[in-house]
């Protein structure tokens, strides 16, 4: 298993209150560090992304680019990623190198 999911409310709050953020037009990172010793991932898309339909897709294309860009043995980090209003009509291909992109100035992937 490559990560777990942030579920609870309090773990994104968290994410969001201690963590570093990252910003580009298509997707928003936060960063936290966790004393876990496993990576937790959340996504999300709000309401002013569109409807429920927009909104999955959305999620549906940050967790396929996750799966081509988060390696199995990265650990210890709560991660939040944010869709932004164009994730919807993106590739998985390009929200994988914009995540590749804001992992590794989080400092979370090696070069």
């Amino acid at each position: 298993m490559r990560y777990r999911p942030l579920t609870y409310n309090n773990e994104f709050t968290r994410a969001y209150a201690r963590g570093k953020s990252y910003v580009h037009p298509h997707v928003v990172l936060y960063v936290n560090r966790n004393r876990l010793g496993y990576t937790r991932v959340g996504i999300t898309a709000s309401r002013k992304i569109g409807n429920a339909v927009t909104r999955n897709r959305a999620r549906r294309v940050i967790r396929a680019a996750l799966w081509q860009t988060l390696p199995p043995d990265v650990g210890g980090y709560d991660l939040v990623f944010v869709a932004r209003g164009q994730t919807p009509r993106l590739k998985s291909t390009q929200v994988a190198k914009t995540a590749a992109k804001l992992l590794r100035a989080a400092g979370v992937l090696r070069d």
